[in-house]
């Protein structure tokens, strides 16, 4: 029996070696590579904080101006693998005291972050949700997939032991993006405690804490990185400090070894990924409901109308079902939309609705135009600017009022302008004690250019003092006729 158990644990050591072999790990480097991780979790160090600072204003900023490029630099600046790789390495060696330690630095390291952009955001003049923003908010099973795969690929670079500590991973870094959903998490708390938006974003920051402490532990523990020298390091390196020898010796560490065990371990891991999965797996079948919904209502269009014909197809899936609003250059008989409708239904098992608007086609409103221009004296003229007006105002009014930081500066009124030859020029007055600024007046001329398709948009913003209490919010928030 005491030979059989002898040849399983020399054969299991054997593999575990030609497993180092392949990854390139040097047997002599372990007990540096322990060093070097639990350097990195140390936050002690005024380089620590400036780089969690730098980093989180980064992404802060980058995600409200809503700046991909921008979001990677802050990515790339931040310093949080390090105390998140040194607990996978505390719970892969047995280290409680370093594991101890190393999540209290990461969970101080996560509250000075959030509070800071939180902090940063409260500052700001507007408070919009950006495409940035809301795309951390809802993680699936797929984050979960890249940060597993980010995290095993960023612990087999550090067991090495090679470069300049496990912070130097750009790639990882980028992968995983540990700083912007603490950001976002920031932007919920200072905009006025947005916990949909916390509360998404929490989630992703959590997803991918834990598949990178697990992909860590699974790769430090596969490495053998809790070898006899490993442990000889782990006690020198707490010889004079006082908790590191209780946690090391004497009864604490007795009683806190039985259940330190390896199994224990394992289980806890598997717990988190499990607990964590469950969300995140109702996330991704809402993905694939809406994926499947969309591809469904584009077939169906193609029978329903031909492509060219449709001017505009918005379609929207909420809880409630399917909302489809059509705008076509020809009329589509009822038949074939109930139709339309009946076969969505059946495909999608969803409520859906479908609303279809007749227009003439671009040539035909040209050639309209071109008639009446010819025909028709300066009156009629005048008569079509002032429809192209209200055309516009009518595209104008709820694209400006879906941008404008109507919490902060509330639109007083605008008016819309026409330039030489086709530029157009908005005037909003609005409400506010202090100017906007040119940054957030900017960003709305930007969306607004994007949104109606109008690169040569100008919007001039005008301070006006705040209406009296007298008067009604309806009027005056109702916007100035050109």
């Amino acid at each position: 029996m005491t030979n059989t158990s002898e040849n399983i644990r020399a054969a299991n050591a054997d593999r575990l070696w030609r497993l180092q072999t392949w990854l390139g790990i040097q047997a002599g480097a372990k007990p540096k590579v322990y060093g070097q991780i639990f350097a990195a979790s140390e936050i002690g160090s005024l380089s620590y904080w400036l780089e969690i600072f730098f980093s989180a204003g980064i992404a802060t900023f980058g995600l409200v101006e809503s700046s991909p490029a921008v979001i990677i630099g802050a990515m790339l600046i931040s310093p949080l693998m390090g105390p998140i790789m040194g607990t996978g390495l505390a719970l892969a060696v047995g280290d409680l005291f370093w594991g101890i330690k190393a999540v209290l630095n990461l969970l101080v390291s996560i509250a000075v972050s959030i509070a800071f952009s939180g902090f940063l955001v409260w500052l700001l003049p507007f408070h919009s949700a950006t495409p940035e923003i809301l795309s951390r908010t809802t993680p699936n099973l797929l984050d979960l997939g890249i940060a597993l795969l980010s995290g095993l690929a960023g612990s087999v670079v550090v067991s090495r032991g090679s470069g300049d500590g496990v912070t130097a991973l750009p790639g990882v870094a980028i992968a995983v993006a540990l700083m912007p959903p603490l950001c976002v998490m920031g932007f919920g708390l200072g905009s006025g405690a947005n916990f949909e938006i916390m509360g998404g974003a929490g989630l992703l920051f959590l997803t991918n804490l834990v598949a990178i402490v697990a992909s860590a532990f699974l790769v430090f523990l596969l490495v053998g990185l809790n070898t006899a020298e490993v442990q000889t390091a782990m006690i020198a390196s707490r010889r004079d400090n006082f908790l590191g020898r209780l946690f090391s010796h004497g009864p604490v560490a007795r009683m806190l070894s039985r259940g330190g065990l390896l199994r224990w371990r394992i289980l806890m891991i598997l717990v988190l990924l499990a607990v964590i999965s469950l969300p995140l797996r109702r996330a991704l079948q809402e993905v694939a409901r809406e994926t499947l919904a969309r591809k469904a209502v584009q077939e169906e269009l193609k029978r329903l109308a031909p492509l060219d014909t449709l001017v505009s197809q918005q379609v929207s899936i909420v809880k409630e079902g399917i909302i489809i609003h059509l705008i076509a250059t020809k009329p589509i008989p009822d038949e074939k939309v109930s139709e339309a409708r009946r076969e969505l239904m059946r495909r999608t098992g969803q409520d859906v609705q479908i609303s279809v608007e007749a227009v003439a086609s671009k040539s035909e409103l040209a050639a309209i135009m071109e008639r009446l221009t010819r025909s028709v004296p300066e009156a009629a003229e005048k008569k079509s600017i002032a429809a192209m007006q209200k055309d516009v105002l009518d595209k104008v009014r709820p694209a400006l009022q879906g941008i404008w930081p109507s919490s902060d500066a509330p639109i007083h009124d605008f008016a819309v302008a026409f330039g030489d030859p086709a530029g157009i020029s908005i005037t909003v007055h609005y409400e506010a004690a202090q100017s906007l600024g040119d940054v957030p007046v900017t960003m709305v001329q930007r969306n607004l250019q994007t949104s109606l398709g109008i690169p040569d948009l100008t919007l001039n913003a005008v301070k006006v003092q705040p209406a009296d209490a007298t008067h009604s919010p309806a009027n005056a928030a109702k916007p100035k006729q050109p």
